[in-house]
């Protein structure tokens, strides 16, 4: 039987590690995670960057973490902690759990994305350019 996006997502915050903004912003004050931004330039632009965070799109999510992968990213470690976020919560939720079965325990996403990370007022930057 075919499942909806909503369970689809409902399932991935089941299996994943769903952080507030005020737990990521301690486990980036302790300086070990690695926060991955998977959202698009244009989102990017328009609604600023989280300090810290490094840049993979979603649709390069996989190759980049994959340590066979030719475009394989060496910060991309199994064993490091990885937390990923977007805009609202949704893929990142599906990117965390698609990398639970990638081999990666630590990893663990920004529940409420951006947006929630926003209003609960952590701080916000804007996005370097895309030539930078």
């Amino acid at each position: 039987m075919a499942k909806s996006m909503a369970q689809m997502v409902a399932e991935a915050r089941a299996r994943v590690e769903n952080l507030s903004p005020d737990q990521v912003a301690g486990e980036m004050a302790g300086g070990e995670p690695l926060l991955v931004d998977l959202r698009e330039e244009a989102e990017r632009a328009e609604d600023g960057v989280i300090p810290g965070a490094i840049h993979v799109p979603t649709g390069a999510l996989a190759s980049v973490a994959d340590p066979a992968s030719p475009t394989h990213h060496p910060e991309f470690d199994p064993a490091r902690r990885i937390i990923l976020h977007c805009a609202s919560g949704v893929r990142s939720a599906l990117a965390a759990d698609a990398m639970g079965g990638m081999g990666y325990g630590k990893v663990a996403h920004l529940d409420g994305g951006i947006h929630a990370w926003e209003a609960a007022g952590q701080p916000v930057e804007s996005a370097p350019s895309a030539s930078s």
